[in-house]
């Protein structure tokens, strides 16, 4: 027994690091995971700065290559399991982030972005250029970003506020929010969940929705000119604001607003398609009157 409480004991004693590097521009920092979480945190400075909570066995190295900063964990055993990071970087530094059983969280990029994990959430807040995002059991979160956007997910949601550019979001189990988006090109699909999106749809642009098991809820502003394409198999469609339905089949339905230069495609096979004006998205006293 006195040997397992001293075994525990040992596997409980924690070590800091605490390096500082210095950085030039066009540099980018890499950061590869197995366990716990990487947060970055953006500042005004030339240089990295990675604060790491550790075990006492795992040595965290700091490596300044000709184009690179590199951070990893290593341990005497092989790979460290659990070390928790806590990093600043120059705000125009590129991020590549990888974990495994690690939660991902960047606070005022302004440079590209790639966050990936198997069992983690990813936050981001900011970035621009490519912005990529992906957790296969967790949630993802976008906001403040410009640029070419791709956001995936296999059993949580993902949810993207004021995001410019061009966006590709998917999911397999969870809903899908999009809110303050300017893109000319967005394409947003999940298997089971909600697709809820407000932003700008503009002139000869591109926009795609697509469920198969659930709601899908755009909010359309005033003078919009788009055709829409609408797909249901097993739902309603309601519209906050008149529509005049052409190219009827039993399941698909098409109209035009405005001059029809953009295109809207709305699908789901086992929910119902609404459509909003901006500011109605959320009135749940309009919906409750649809029920009924």
């Amino acid at each position: 027994m006195l040997l397992n409480i001293a075994a525990v004991i040992t596997l409980a004693v924690t070590q800091q690091t605490d390096t500082t590097v210095p950085v030039r521009p066009g540099m980018r920092l890499d950061v590869d995971n197995f366990g716990g979480e990487v947060v970055v945190k953006a500042w005004n400075q030339n240089s990295v700065r990675v604060q790491a909570t550790h075990s006492s066995r795992d040595r965290i190295d700091v490596e300044v290559g000709a184009s690179t900063v590199s951070v990893k964990a290593e341990s005497r055993r092989g790979i460290a399991q659990m070390v928790e990071y806590q990093i600043s970087a120059p705000a125009w530094m590129n991020l590549n982030l990888h974990g495994v059983s690690t939660d991902i969280e960047v606070d005022g990029a302004q440079g590209a972005v790639t966050a990936e994990t198997v069992n983690g959430e990813v936050k981001c807040r900011g970035g621009s250029g490519q912005v990529s995002l992906k957790s296969v059991q967790g949630a993802v979160r976008l906001q403040n970003a410009k640029g070419h956007v791709d956001v995936y997910s296999v059993s949580e949601g993902l949810t993207l506020e004021n995001v410019s550019g061009d966006i590709s979001a998917e999911t397999v189990s969870g809903d899908i929010s999009l809110e303050g988006i300017e893109s000319a090109s967005v394409e947003v699909s999940t298997v089971s969940g909600d697709v809820t999106y407000e932003g700008s749809i503009k002139d000869g642009a591109h926009y795609r929705f697509a469920t198969h098991n659930g709601d899908v809820t755009v909010g359309i502003p005033e003078r919009t000119n788009v055709t829409v394409s609408v797909a249901t198999f097993n739902g309603d469609f309601d519209s906050s604001f008149p529509v005049s339905v052409t190219n009827t089949t039993k399941h698909r339905f098409s109209f035009t607003l405005g001059s029809g230069s953009g295109r809207l495609e709305l699908e789901t096979f086992n929910g119902d398609i609404r459509l909003r004006r901006p500011g109605q998205l959320h009135d749940k006293h309009h919906d409750d009157q649809e029920d009924h």
